[in-house]
């Protein structure tokens, strides 16, 4: 019984000793933000790609769904022109390796050629698995 109660302690200590990498940090959900954002304005579809998740997947305005694919070639697509976007009231919640961030992004520009002046209240959920912080799912509700 001894012997089992050191191996119990032992191998409670291995645990707690080894590093937390899917533990997510403020700093990492910014930082994903941030290039997310720095994504589309530089109209860089292989930087959007990196923060996303294989199994990303965004909500539309209408209830319909846009794939990870889609959203990258929009990214990208000369339809898309973003003139100017701004995010603010940006604020996080954290539980271990998911986040939900909550913000407001404001956007003006062109989309297959109609203007378009939008200000959305987004949820972007952000997750962090063996080391990799990325992009799960988004969901923008205009604010009228």
């Amino acid at each position: 019984m001894r012997s089992f109660t050191w191996l119990m302690l032992f191998c409670a200590s291995l645990y707690a000793c080894e590093p937390r990498q899917d533990i997510l940090t403020e700093q990492e959900v910014k930082d994903v933000m941030d290039q997310f954002d720095r994504g589309w304005k530089e109209k860089s579809p292989s930087q959007v790609d990196k923060i996303l998740s294989p199994h990303y997947l965004y909500f539309t305005q209408s209830g319909k769904t846009f794939t990870r694919e889609a959203l990258i070639a929009t990214a990208g697509s000369a339809i898309y022109q973003l003139q100017d976007m701004s995010r603010e009231q940006i604020s996080i919640q954290i539980d271990g390796n998911a986040a939900v961030v909550n913000t407001v992004w404001s956007g003006k520009g062109f989309y297959h050629g109609e203007s378009f002046d939008d200000k959305q209240r987004c949820s972007v959920t952000i997750i962090k698995h063996d080391g990799k912080v990325k992009i799960l799912s988004e969901h923008c509700t205009p604010i009228r």
